[in-house]
């Protein structure tokens, strides 16, 4: 009797174990349908993608036919890996990369401009104050893209030699600031939020995009998608999507998503106080013809 027992019950587990590999299986197919369905688009944990992170607060991605998934990195160059190999549909980007990639034969579609800006922080220990000590030191920037042509801007205007300024990679932004800190860098391209957590270490600040007027932030998604009506409709639902969150910051300001930016850009709360308060964020509307021209000329001399 107690033998008959335990076999009721082994066979009872066994199908209990079936039943869970066929379960799992399903919800892995289920996931996998959901997660094709939805528009993904790669993003970094900087204000430029405050509009999204707000979008998905308020749950208007949602709304979208599918969904959208904010796929995020912590390198702008992981970002626009992730776009040009298909594993996402957009990704937010500068006009270097977007146009680089397009010469490489990936067709883009451009959602919007975006307000990124980046500052040129200068290691405080290395007492570069002015553009023109730059001679003989080392900046930290991203290969082909906005901020490798920002350092050449930079070096030109004051005159000095391209090859005595010493070009990095770093392409994760949290290892710049912690090569700032740990004095390993000269001089780092640093976009918001972490551009205001390097000038709270006390570190100098040589330039800065938006006093320029440069607006080289990008959203682009690949053609080849967006060309399905399904995604389109999707793209269009997404621009109303970017426009509200848009709205509601320009309305209560960054501060008031603290909670968000500390969770989504992985930066302390105390640092979000020194935010600039009152940034514009502006509806959806594509790039700029003086900053697309200024990123394909540069990359005309680069031989891309």
């Amino acid at each position: 009797m107690m033998f008959l027992g335990c076999l009721l019950l082994l066979s009872a587990c066994g199908q209990s174990y079936e039943e869970t590999k066929r379960l799992s299986r399903e919800q892995r197919r289920a996931a996998a349908r959901r997660d094709s369905a939805a528009l993904k688009v790669a993003v970094m944990p900087t204000l430029d993608c405050l509009p999204f992170y707000v979008a998905e607060h308020y749950e208007l991605l949602d709304t979208l036919r599918g969904g959208v998934r904010l796929k995020q990195f912590m390198a702008q160059m992981d970002c626009d890996t992730a776009l040009q190999r298909g594993r996402v549909e957009g990704a937010v980007s500068d006009l270097v990369r977007a146009k680089l990639m397009e010469r490489q034969g990936l067709k883009l579609r451009y959602m919007t401009a975006t307000n990124g800006h980046w500052q040129l922080v200068t290691n405080r220990n290395a007492r570069v104050r002015q553009l023109k000590q730059l001679d003989d030191k080392m900046v930290a920037m991203t290969r082909f893209s906005a901020t490798d042509m920002l350092t050449d801007r930079v070096v030109d205007s004051v005159k000095l030699d391209r090859d005595r300024v010493f070009k990095v990679q770093i392409n994760d932004v949290s290892i710049r600031l912690l090569m700032l800190q740990n004095n390993e860098m000269d001089a780092l391209w640093m976009p918001e939020p972490w551009a205001t957590a390097a000038r709270t270490l006390k570190n100098a600040v040589v330039y800065d995009t938006q006093k320029e007027d440069l607006r080289l932030g990008v959203v682009v998604f690949r053609e080849k998608e967006m060309e399905h009506p399904e995604r389109s409709q999707q793209l269009a639902l997404l621009v109303k999507a970017w426009d509200q969150a848009c709205d509601s910051i320009n309305k209560y300001g960054v501060r008031y998503y603290r909670n968000l930016i500390v969770r989504r850009c992985k930066v302390k709360g105390n640092l979000i106080d020194s935010l600039p308060d009152r940034v514009r964020y502006e509806h959806a509307v594509g790039p700029r013809q003086k900053e697309v021209e200024m990123a394909e000329k540069w990359l005309k001399t680069k031989g891309k």
